[in-house]
C-alpha cells in the first residue's frame, strides 16, 4: 500500500486552479504541499462566469458554498459612442448558465475550503524538476532568502498559469506550447458606476476589432474590459496599459460612457494587461509531472470557461487518483482522456465566440443586433436555438464532465452533457 510519503504531491501555484487541486488531492488521500512565486496570496481579479461543469465540481469539492451569483438584473445595454442605449447581448446571453463573480471570489471560496495542515511556501518556484520510476526530485529556489532546497514528491502538479514555469522545465519552451491569438486585454475595477450607466448595469461598445464591456454585479463594482486586436504582441508591452488603450481608441470624441471609461482607468489601483493566448500540447503528462489549468490548456476569456475548466480539471483528478490507488499512471491517463475533448471544444468555441466580444467589422456588428432583436420573441429564440449550434454549445458548457466522457463529434455535445 502507499505510504503517506509516497503520496506526497507538489503543487505549483496558488491560483483558484492551484488550490482546488490541493483540495481534491487531500480528498483522495495524498499530502499536496502548494508553492507559490508570489510572496503572498492573490486575492483580487475581475470578471468571470461559472458554468455548471464548474459548479458540479467545485459543490463536490465543498467550494460551492462559499459561493453566490453575483449577476445584475438591470438589462445590459448596447452603447456607441453617440446616443445609442439599447438593450443588448450580455453575457449571460451566450449558451449556458454562468454565475457571475470576480476571481477573488472563487480564489477566497477556494482557499476556505483547503484544509489548515496543508503546507504552503509563499516566494518559492521550482527551478530543476527531475524524475525516475519512483518519484520525483525537485530543486525548489526561495527567492525571499536566495537558499535552496531538494526535496521528493510522488506527484508534480503545474498549476502555474499560461507561462508555466513547471511546463518550461518538463516540457519545454513556451513557444512550442503558447499560440498568440493577437488580441489584447486590458480591465480594472471601476468605483461606483460608469457614466452613463445605472448602479449595476452594464455595458457592451463594440466597434470593428475593438469593444469595451462593462459587467456589473449586483453587489460589487463593475469590471471594464477593453479588448482589442494587435499585430504585435510583444509591441504592446513596451507602453502602459493606459498608454495603449487611449491609441487603440483614438483621439476622436469617445462619447460619455466610453471617455470615461478610459479616463478612470489611470487611478485604478489594478489593471489587468495581457495577451490572450492559448496553450496547445498534445499530452499534459510526462511520468509523474502533470500540468492542470492555464499552464496546459489556457483557453482564454472569449471561450469564457477558464475558472469552469480549471475547477473540473482539479475535480476529474480527484475522481481519477481515488479510483486507481495503486497505479498512478492509470489515474492520470484517465484523468487526461476524459477531460481532452472537452478542453478541444472549449478551446474552438473560443475562437467561434471571439467575434461576439469583439467584432472584425460592422456587418457583423449588424447582424448581432438583429439576432438580438429576434431572440426577445420566444418563436425567434426557439428557431435561433434550432438552427444554430445554442443547444450544444450549451450542453458543451454545462456537462458534469466527472460523470464520463464526452464524444468527441463537437456537433454531437458532450455524451453525459445535462
Amino acid at each position: 500500500m502507499p505510504t503517506e510519503e509516497t503520496k506526497r504531491a507538489l503543487v505549483v501555484g496558488l491560483g483558484v486552479t492551484g488550490i482546488s487541486t490541493a483540495v481534491g488531492l487531500r480528498s483522495a488521500g495524498w499530502t499536496p504541499v502548494i508553492v507559490e512565486r508570489a510572496p503572498r496570496r492573490r486575492t483580487g481579479g475581475h470578471m468571470i462566469g461559472m458554468y455548471d461543469s464548474g459548479r458540479s465540481a467545485a459543490k463536490r469539492l465543498g467550494i460551492l458554498a462559499h459561493l453566490r451569483d453575483r449577476a445584475s438584473v438591470l438589462p445590459h445595454l448596447d452603447i456607441d459612442r453617440g446616443r445609442r442605449r439599447k438593450v443588448g447581448m450580455s453575457f449571460q446571453d451566450l449558451p449556458g448558465t454562468p454565475w457571475m463573480m470576480l476571481r477573488g471570489d472563487v480564489e477566497r471560496a477556494a482557499y476556505a475550503t483547503l484544509p489548515e495542515d496543508v503546507e504552503i511556501r509563499y516566494s518559492t518556484t521550482p527551478t530543476v524538476v527531475e524524475q525516475d520510476d519512483d518519484g520525483v526530485d525537485v530543486t525548489l529556489l526561495n527567492t525571499a532568502d536566495g537558499t535552496s532546497k531538494t526535496e521528493r514528491f510522488a506527484l508534480v502538479v503545474g498549476a502555474d498559469g499560461v507561462r508555466s514555469t513547471v511546463r518550461s522545465l518538463v516540457f519545454g519552451p513556451h513557444e512550442d506550447h503558447v499560440e498568440r491569438l493577437n488580441y489584447m486585454v486590458v480591465g480594472y475595477t471601476y468605483p461606483g458606476a460608469p457614466r452613463g450607466l445605472a448602479m449595476g448595469q452594464g455595458c457592451s461598445l463594440l466597434e470593428p476589432d475593438r469593444s469595451m464591456w462593462v459587467f456589473a454585479y449586483r453587489d460589487a463594482d463593475p469590471t471594464v474590459l477593453f479588448q482589442y486586436r494587435t499585430d504585435d504582441v510583444e509591441a504592446e508591452f513596451t507602453q502602459s496599459p493606459v498608454e495603449r488603450v487611449k491609441a487603440v481608441y483614438g483621439t476622436e470624441p469617445l462619447g460619455e460612457t466610453l471617455g470615461d471609461a478610459v479616463a478612470t482607468m489611470a487611478d485604478a489601483d489594478e489593471v489587468l494587461f495581457d495577451s490572450c493566448d492559448q496553450v496547445k500540447m498534445k499530452s499534459w503528462r510526462k511520468g509523474r509531472v502533470v500540468l492542470i489549468g492555464d499552464s496546459a490548456w489556457c483557453l482564454t476569456l472569449f471561450a469564457g470557461m477558464g475558472v469552469s475548466a480549471g475547477l473540473a480539471g482539479a475535480d476529474l483528478l480527484r475522481a481519477a487518483l481515488s479510483r486507481h490507488t495503486e497505479n498512478l499512471n492509470a489515474g492520470l491517463a484517465e484523468w487526461e482522456r476524459t477531460l481532452k475533448p472537452y478542453v478541444r471544444e472549449f478551446q474552438r468555441l473560443a475562437h467561434v465566440q471571439r467575434v461576439t466580444w469583439v467584432p472584425d467589422n460592422k456587418k457583423q456588428i449588424r447582424i448581432r443586433r438583429v439576432l438580438v432583436r429576434v431572440r426577445r420573441f420566444r418563436l425567434g429564440a426557439r428557431l435561433l436555438d434550432r438552427f444554430t449550434p445554442f443547444e450544444v454549445t450549451r450542453a458543451w458548457k454545462e456537462a458534469d464532465i466527472v460523470l464520463g466522457p464526452a464524444e468527441t463529434d463537437p456537433s454531437r455535445g458532450p455524451a453525459r452533457a445535462a
